[in-house]
């Protein structure tokens, strides 16, 4: 089943600290109210993503579809920055923190089966609170939100790699209980 990446969250570590008045002063388009939040924002267009900038010198980095485009948008970051004179180390490192991706298993689900068939360890299923199943998965550990309409929102992982496995051994599972 394909699954269709929708965001990556990746954190670096770009320098010792930041002058976020000063970057905001210097960036066009950024945002900082410390009253509000501890950190400047800054949307860029191409690749998609906006940053989370703090005054640690730590970013974030969210609403990326790929890595490749975290790895990209985050290198563009750095050199807007030293461009505008503020200090930042070469070819920042960043780590993976979340990845979120979508599926359509194309049929609909009873999801009360799954819920009975899954078993009550790893499930949380309240229609009444919410209309999605949530399946904690053990390994990989992801959190799948299933849905009766067959479409299935996969978090929790680290790549997209990982959000496939999850997605394939939950196939495999709704198969065995005959349930797709």
């Amino acid at each position: 089943m394909p699954i269709k990446v929708e965001n990556v969250v990746a954190n670096a570590k770009f320098a010792e600290e930041f002058d976020l008045s000063l970057i905001e002063s210097k960036l066009d388009g950024a945002e900082y109210d410390r009253k509000k939040f501890p950190g400047l924002v800054y949307r860029v267009k191409q690749p998609k993503a906006a940053f989370l900038i703090f005054g640690t010198g730590k970013v974030v980095c969210t609403g990326a579809k790929s890595v490749d485009d975290v790895r990209t948008v985050i290198e563009n970051m750095a050199k807007k920055l030293r461009s505008m004179g503020v200090p930042v180390v070469e070819h920042p490192e960043f780590t993976v923190q979340n990845i979120v991706a979508t599926a359509n298993l194309g049929v609909g689900l009873d999801l009360n089966a799954i819920a009975i068939g899954l078993g009550l360890e790893n499930i949380e299923y309240e229609p009444e609170q919410f209309p999605g199943l949530v399946y904690r998965l053990q390994e990989p550990k992801v959190v799948a939100l299933i849905f009766g309409s067959g479409k299935i929102v996969l978090t929790g992982g680290k790549s997209p790699e990982e959000l496939e496995i999850a997605a394939c051994k939950i196939i495999t599972e709704l198969e065995s209980m005959g349930l797709l």
